[in-house]
């Protein structure tokens, strides 16, 4: 009985603390994301499965020294930014960090119209309905309300693990290709492999969790417990990814079936995995791009509300806080605006926040890089010689393949 008492009061004190992480690396998994992982599988089968562990080790080093930052120092990074290296550079980055999340936005606001045009919803009906509810949501409901709605859509991303399996594949296969790597001088492939590593980590993940790691009031001593959901966030990360090819792969793959978007590879499983598995991968993707159109926004006015010293939180209220809900339903509401315009060349848009985002990256990595070796900041909790090894190695490979992305989508 005690054993069976000790997991619970474990269970209880990581659900006190989990969310920041889980939550931050969930929505990795964006409206975007999803159509590169389609086409990843649609167009080269389980081929690419390889660069998921890869792209997980990515995720957990730098979230986790995200997280450290926040619980050690009670501060988000943008806060950090501005004490320690001034009001110009935090202004400069703060204007890349807007263009480059509201461009995001946008491109998430299509995955909104194009899962709600598969259900016959017209978009210029949807996005707006979907607007107007986020923002309800955001404006009404405390940190608390909000987090434990954004841990159900976390868990909603189990319907593509579920779509995967519905999708026959062979598993013998998949284990091989996800541990064995294989290369294609093909372009197309090397400009997947590069997306699906160097898209990993995008600039407005470290300011959102750190800044969600301080609203939630962790400290140094949560820590451990902070590491474990910033983790499990990147392991189911990975698992998602990893379903989206599976199913992909396993269906559409073998008949020459190419898609550009997800909403294509929704619509192509039908005929070949049957009507659930299409459903279930339409549903994944609605609750990705709605789930991603509400926390964009929000790490845009955390960021930017920290870096100026404005009120920010989801426990105060407008008028305590009118900066930071204003700049939310701003970014929220011009990006739906923006998709609703007939003809939008989306994939300009795309194009031009992976482009922001590749220049921002760099800054952002070398920054935090900086803080977490500050012990004026960090005291005992800086980086030892191996965890710096590692993380400059892993932000180097980050920026390398971020810029080769940028390059060949140019």
């Amino acid at each position: 009985m005690r054993w069976l008492r000790r997991r619970w009061v474990g269970l209880a004190l990581f659900l006190a603390v989990a969310g920041p992480g889980i939550i931050t690396a969930s929505v990795d998994n964006d409206a975007n994301g999803i159509a590169t992982y389609s086409i990843a599988g649609a167009h080269y089968g389980y081929a690419l499965l390889w660069t998921l562990p890869l792209a997980m080790i990515a995720l957990v080093i730098i979230q986790e020294m995200t997280a450290r930052m926040g619980a050690v120092t009670g501060l988000g990074l943008a806060d950090l930014i501005r004490e320690q290296f001034g009001v110009r550079p935090t202004a400069a980055i703060m204007g890349v960090l807007l263009l480059a999340n509201w461009a995001n936005t946008i491109g998430d606001f299509a995955g909104v119209a194009g899962s709600l045009e598969i259900f016959r919803l017209p978009r210029l009906v949807g996005v707006p309905l979907i607007a107007a509810a986020v923002a309800i949501l955001v404006l009404r409901g405390g940190y608390r309300l909000i987090e434990r709605i954004f841990l159900v859509a976390s868990g909603l991303y189990v319907l593509y693990a579920v779509s995967a399996v519905l999708a026959r594949p062979d598993w013998g296969a998949v284990a091989r290709s996800a541990v064995i790597p294989t290369w294609r001088s093909d372009s197309g492939y090397v400009v997947l492999l590069i997306a699906l590593i160097g898209t990993t980590i995008a600039p407005w993940m470290q300011f959102y969790q750190q800044a969600a790691v301080v609203d939630k009031g962790l400290t140094a001593d949560d820590l451990k417990l902070a590491r474990l959901d910033t983790a499990l966030g990147a392991m189911i990360t990975v698992l998602v990814a990893g379903s989206i090819i599976v199913a992909t792969a396993a269906t559409l793959f073998p008949h020459g079936i190419k898609v550009e978007r997800a909403e294509d590879a929704a619509r192509a499983l039908a005929p070949l995995a049957g009507p659930y598995a299409s459903l279930l991968f339409a549903l994944g993707l609605f609750n990705a791009a709605v789930f991603s159109v509400a926390i964009i926004p929000l790490s845009t006015a955390y960021a930017i509300c920290q870096a100026f010293g404005w009120e920010a939180g989801l426990d105060r209220t407008v008028t305590q806080a009118p900066v930071f809900y204003g700049l939310f339903l701003a970014v929220l509401g011009t990006s739906a605006l923006v998709v609703l315009w007939p003809g939008l060349p989306l994939v300009s848009v795309m194009v031009a926040s992976q482009a922001l985002n590749g220049a921002l990256l760099p800054a952002v990595l070398f920054i935090m890089l900086r803080l977490v070796n500050d012990r004026r900041l960090m005291g005992d909790q800086v980086n030892g010689q191996a965890a710096n090894l590692v993380a400059w190695a892993t932000s180097v490979m980050l920026i390398i393949l971020t810029g080769m992305l940028l390059v060949l989508s140019l």
